[in-house]
């Protein structure tokens, strides 16, 4: 046996709309205020250090100047004037100067570490070939500034490199000291944000939670408020359809305590007739059998008139439950009407009544033939019983590429046109005494609007009061199957 495995979908949760748009307004608030604060605190920084190498190369500029023109390089007797200098230089800067002659020797260090030594580093090789440095280590929070000391000021001759190692210490500690600052600042904020949003979410959903409260009280029973939430477009638009529904769940109510009490009325009415009959006859005494034989001819037609009625019943009750079963198949409508007013016609001579069938065409339809002929029957069985002795009942078929139409014409009293659409409501009669008279039980015209429905199909009556009445059918020739609901 094969066993189908069904996959499980796995489902989130559901969300919290107030904690979602807390967190949207948190999201944009906030964010883009750390992403341009970010940007911002960069933007400085980098700022900063480019306007400490553009300082940084000026000094170093004046000092090779300077270096220049007191001989430096070769005069050691003018050496501790400018050395003072570049002593001070490098305190203000917190750095370090070094000077390395033509032969990468270093002849002046501030911190007195390299001097004597040899220095081929790639940034003094550079110098010497014309290359000046000018880089910034962030690693090592540092600028070194690469500056060529030459023989004099008209000769343009390398004599040697001046090169400048100053920390950005400062610059970081100022960064950081202003991070720290916005970081306050972001917290302060993010936490003000996160209150407003709150707040603000809240009174935002304010008319949705009202909205849920009124819905919330539908499901009690409370089918008779009417909810009116018109604050957003939204509440707006679902409080009309709610409304709407409600309506149509107030209308469904009234018209099934209508129809809960008229069964019981129609149900009661040939019961107690029977009652009745039945006393009447256990009252007497010595009844002559005439007698006895009417009465009890009296409760066999009311026992046939409650089972008719409940009959139509059961009939309502299938094809309300049989929506999405109709069992169609290709039938010749023609022949079935045929058959139908052959069944009928002895029912019309017992009251002179002529009928007739006029073909147009041949129409073969995609239908439920049981269901349909119900329908069918019920038009025309209605318009022999309600129509004058000696009258007619005209049945016409004809169809197009997509429908057919089916009319039932009779010269009866007609229908008045504000009683045109109650026909068709279950145990609706216009005149009730006359339609007891005749064997109606007041379903048979819903019945048949449900079994055209059924076929997607529309029923429509005309005719003017006093003329007769036309009942009126179009059926698609194919039925197109619906789709069960899962």
């Amino acid at each position: 046996m094969d066993v189908e495995k069904k996959k499980t979908k796995f489902k989130l949760p559901p969300i919290n709309l107030r904690v979602l748009l807390s967190v949207v307004f948190l999201l944009f608030g906030v964010l883009p205020i750390f992403v341009y604060g970010g940007i911002v605190s960069r933007t400085n920084f980098t700022s900063r250090v480019d306007a400490r190498k553009i300082e940084l190369q000026t000094k170093c500029l004046m000092l090779s100047t300077k270096l220049t023109r007191g001989n430096f390089l070769k005069n050691s007797d003018n050496r501790e004037v400018i050395r003072s200098e570049i002593d001070t230089v490098a305190d203000i800067y917190n750095g370090r100067i070094v000077i390395i002659d033509k032969s990468y020797t270093t002849i002046e260090d501030t911190f007195n570490l390299a001097t004597g030594k040899i220095n081929i580093s790639p940034e003094i090789i550079g110098t010497f070939n014309g290359n000046n440095t000018n880089i910034y280590n962030k690693t090592k929070s540092y600028i070194l500034q690469t500056m060529p000391i030459y023989e004099n000021i008209d000769n343009q001759n390398i004599d040697g490199v001046l090169m400048f190692i100053a920390s950005t210490e400062n610059l970081v500690s100022v960064a950081e000291g202003v991070g720290n600052t916005e970081r306050f600042l972001y917290i302060t904020l993010t936490a003000i944000v996160f209150v407003l949003s709150v707040i603000i979410g809240g009174r935002l959903l304010r008319p949705l939670i009202n909205l849920r409260d009124d819905i919330s009280s539908i499901g009690y029973g409370k089918l008779d408020q009417k909810i009116e939430h018109n604050e957003y477009q939204l509440t707006k638009s679902i409080s009309e359809n709610i409304n709407t529904t409600l309506a149509k769940l107030q209308d469904a109510d009234k018209s099934r305590d209508e129809f809960v009490a008229n069964v019981s009325h129609e149900l009661k009415t040939p019961i107690t007739s029977i009652r009745v009959l039945a006393d009447s006859l256990m009252s007497m005494e010595n009844v002559p059998n005439e007698m006895y034989a009417e009465f009890m001819q009296d409760i066999s037609d009311e026992i046939d008139r409650e089972a008719k009625i409940i009959d139509d019943l059961l009939s309502l009750v299938k094809l309300d439950k049989s929506a999405n079963t109709l069992v169609t198949e290709q039938v010749d409508i023609n022949q079935l009407i045929k058959q139908i007013l052959k069944r009928l016609r002895p029912i019309a001579q017992k009251r002179d009544i002529e009928m007739t069938f006029e073909t147009i065409r041949d129409v073969s339809a995609d239908v439920d033939e049981t269901k349909l002929s119900l329908a069918i029957n019920n038009l025309i069985e209605n318009a022999i019983k309600y129509n004058k002795d000696g009258g007619f009942v005209k049945v016409s078929i004809d169809a197009d590429h997509k429908f057919f139409y089916i009319k039932v014409k009779d010269s009866g009293d007609g229908i008045a046109p504000e009683y045109r659409d109650l026909i068709f409501e279950r145990f609706y009669r216009i005149d009730k005494a006359r339609s007891r008279q005749t064997g109606g039980t007041g379903l048979g015209l819903a019945i048949t609007r449900n079994v055209v429905h059924l076929h997607d199909g529309i029923i429509k009556v005309s005719g003017k009061e006093g003329e007769g009445t036309t009942f009126t059918v179009r059926i698609p020739l194919n039925h197109v199957k619906r789709r069960d609901k899962k």
